[in-house]
């Protein structure tokens, strides 16, 4: 252990040391005494709980250190931790790629590989027809301009008429001396060419007699058509070129940062337009700018407390400062990266003009459901998919914005896979899902009040398909199903009946806003979307009035795939995208009407909400697609329902009346049953459809047939008297009389 005198020494001696004088190098002088003082007086002055037991500082103005005491040098340096080495830099540094994506990827490869052929081919095509109707007329026209053209440069060569101006020029200013030089120049000039043009005249003479008089047809046809030719293209003016272009260049401007940082500047962005002011950039390329697809992309750090949000927000003034239509301009956020990152992507032409986008599937013979469904091509002539196993998908626009053209993209992409069955229902009356119906379980096509009950009657069976695949994926052994879902090789077993099942309700929101059925089917579908995912159950959703009334909150809220395409205003765009996508830049509402028909936000397929111009398929490709899809159906022996001319009313299982087992299992002499005894019987009577039910299965099944459930006093097996859920039969009597009684005014 060290001696206290010990301490006292060593300070004593640094004392001593830091009030010497400076020393050459120019060391600090600092005075311990002030420093002491100093650092007194900064200390917290908060009283110390303890404070009575000292002296207070009034007493003793000097404060005083203890033997342990150290001093504080004050021109000590801090040893700082020291950041990542260079090698760790250089892990995490993003690496570019070596090859562009269009060499890499064979879809654009041969994309480009095609247009490069279609273009030369353009050419050749456009002047091979108008070489003998267009372009020798012309020359025949031209020749004898041009022999006229050719004998006067002739004659101005012989006389050296080229110098004429310059030796006019020296005499008129008196410059005797050059003008001399250049007239002896002339002469001599004059004589030669004069001797080279008389032998030439004598040998073109000479040939022309030839040719007229000595030489043989073909010859003079070849000769009197070079001449022709010749002679024509002489005479051709130059602001009259013999061909025309086969293609105009769209000349657009490159991208360059000067450019950017510009327009950046415009959009009225404090941060940025402050920098730029003041001679900075106000943001920071993280990349050079670089082609991308059809256009250029700009990888963007923005300024400190800038989104790509407050970007977005402002993107018709960037497509101003960029003198770019807005149809080409597209900020994006990068999900790897800040949220100031932008990704800054500027087309060569306006995305609605690109034309119609071709579907990847439409030659497609058969499609798995289980992989991504292609759907169209983002601003940057990126494929983009939609999945649709354990999701359900909304859609919603204005009317003829394209709504209903991407629901029938979807519903082809389940049907080329003879494993979903379809449940069709349109239910706006024009007939845009006809084509399909020889692939359905179940169709429908109107708005009137049958067409819409019908609908409401799928949702209620699909309810009831909903419970009764959570029962059977229970019983499924974990090696086969673990993670209680249905995957390709469940789907495949058909004695298993847990094949995908698609229902598409498109103009949903006639049946929602029903007031007779909508309440009942706005339950159901809820109830579907949030149960049936993992039981290979999709429902598809497309309204054109998207509000609390024709699309109820449980189902928007619980949707995962969602596409918006042109809406009104903030209250449309959140209900079909989300709460606060309207507030995060993603907006809908942005599209104009008509000219981005088929155009919208696609939200849920991929990280980030991305814009996407849907695939078309006009009713003959549709056709087409269905009937690929009926023979594979056919051949696999998958047709079902409606396709067969079916009045299907149940689900893919067994057929059964719910109504009716019930009243088979319960007697008229049981007035009050117990719902777990109804379960039970239901078993035994149907294995292959209730089995694994229990008390709750029936109450929900029942409730959609207005069947409420009550507390029934009963005994139990053990003759223990006791109260628990159960139902009255005169209300399922009733129940089935309203049913029958409506079936027969149908």
């Amino acid at each position: 252990m060290k001696h206290p005198d010990d301490d006292n020494e060593l300070f004593n001696r640094l004392e001593a040391e830091m009030t010497e004088p400076a020393a050459p190098s120019g060391g600090e002088v600092v005075d311990l005494g002030k420093a002491r003082t100093a650092r007194g007086e900064s200390s917290d002055p908060t009283p110390d709980p303890s404070a009575d037991s000292r002296p207070s500082k009034s007493a003793d103005p000097e404060p005083t250190e203890s033997a342990d005491a150290r001093p504080t040098l004050v021109d000590q340096k801090v040893p700082t931790v020291s950041g990542p080495g260079v090698l760790d830099r250089i892990k995490h540094s993003k690496r570019l790629d070596v090859f562009p994506a269009w060499l890499k990827s064979r879809a654009e490869f041969g994309e480009a590989l095609g247009w490069l052929s279609g273009h030369a081919w353009h050419t050749v095509a456009f002047h091979a027809v108008r070489v003998p109707f267009v372009y020798l007329p012309k020359l025949i026209w031209r020749s004898p301009r041009g022999a006229l053209n050719t004998a006067s440069k002739v004659g101005r060569w012989a006389v050296d008429g080229e110098g004429e101006a310059l030796r006019q020029y020296t005499a008129t200013n008196e410059q005797v001396d050059e003008y001399l030089k250049l007239s002896r120049q002339r002469d001599r000039r004059v004589r030669l060419r004069m001797i080279l043009t008389a032998l030439g005249s004598l040998l073109a003479l000479g040939m022309g007699l030839f040719l007229v008089y000595g030489a043989q047809p073909m010859t003079q046809l070849i000769a009197a058509t070079v001449a022709v030719l010749g002679f024509g293209l002489a005479g051709t003016p130059a602001d009259a070129p013999l061909a025309t272009r086969a293609v105009i260049k769209t000349e657009v401007q490159k991208l360059t940062s000067d450019i950017v940082i510009k327009a950046m500047a415009s959009i009225g962005i404090g941060q940025i337009a402050s920098a730029v002011a003041k001679g900075q950039d106000g943001i920071k390329f993280v990349a050079p700018i670089t082609r991308e697809g059809p256009g250029w992309r700009a990888d963007i750090d923005l300024p400190l407390g800038v989104t790509v949000a407050d970007v977005a927000d402002r993107r018709a003034r960037l497509a101003s400062g960029l003198r770019r239509p807005l149809g080409c301009v597209w900020p994006d956020a990068d999900p790897n990266e800040h949220e100031g990152r932008l990704i800054l992507w500027v087309g060569d032409r306006d995305l609605s003009k690109t034309g119609i986008v071709k579907w990847q599937l439409a030659n497609a013979r058969r499609h798995d459901v289980f992989k991504r469904v292609p759907f169209g091509l983002d601003p940057r002539g990126r494929a983009q998919s939609v999945p649709l196993i354990q999701h359900n998908v909304l859609i919603g626009s204005q009317p003829g914005q394209g709504k209903t053209a991407s629901v029938r993209v979807l519903a082809c992409g389940a049907a080329l896979d003879p494993s979903v069955e379809l449940w069709l229902h349109e239910n706006k009356g024009t007939g845009d899902l006809d084509s399909l119906e020889c692939v359905s379980h179940r169709f429908v096509s109107g708005i009137d009040d049958d067409s819409i009950k019908y609908a409401a009657d799928s949702l209620k069976l699909l309810r009831e398909e909903v419970m009764r695949r959570a029962a059977a994926i229970k019983k499924l052994p974990r090696d086969l199903c673990p993670d209680k879902r249905i995957t390709r090789s469940i789907a495949d077993k058909r004695s298993l009946k847990l094949w995908p099942l698609l229902a598409v309700f498109d103009e949903c929101q006639n049946l929602f806003a029903h007031a007779k059925y909508g309440k009942q089917a706005g339950e159901d579908a809820e109830f579907i979307i949030k149960l049936g995912r993992a039981l290979g159950v999709i429902l598809i959703l497309a309204t054109q009035r998207p509000d609390k009334d024709s699309l109820p909150t449980g189902i928007s809220g619980n949707v995962s795939i969602r596409f918006c395409l042109r809406v009104a205003g903030q209250v449309e765009n959140d209900m079909i995208l989300g709460t606060s996508a309207y507030k995060n830049g993603v907006r809908a509402t942005a599209f104009r009407p008509e000219i981005d028909a088929g155009n919208g936000y696609l939200g849920g397929a991929a990280p980030l909400p991305v814009v996407v111009r849907t695939a078309y398929l006009d009713d003959p490709a549709t056709n087409a697609i269905a009937q690929r899809a009926y023979a594979l159906r056919k051949a696999e022996g998958t047709l079902s329902g409606h396709a067969l001319g079916e009045d299907a009313e149940s689900t893919s299982g067994p057929s059964y009346d719910l109504l009716a087992d019930v009243a088979a299992v319960v007697p008229p002499s049981e007035k009050r049953v117990w719902n777990e005894r109804i379960a039970a019987r239901l078993g035994e009577l149907r294995p292959e459809v209730y089995g694994g039910w229990k008390g709750e299965n029936v109450t929900s099944a029942l409730k959609p047939h207005g069947i409420k459930t009550t507390g029934v006093a009963g005994t139990t097996d053990d003759g223990e008297r006791t109260t628990r859920r159960g139902i009255v039969r005169d209300d399922l009597t009733t129940a089935i009389a309203e049913r029958d009684e409506n079936r027969g005014a149908a």
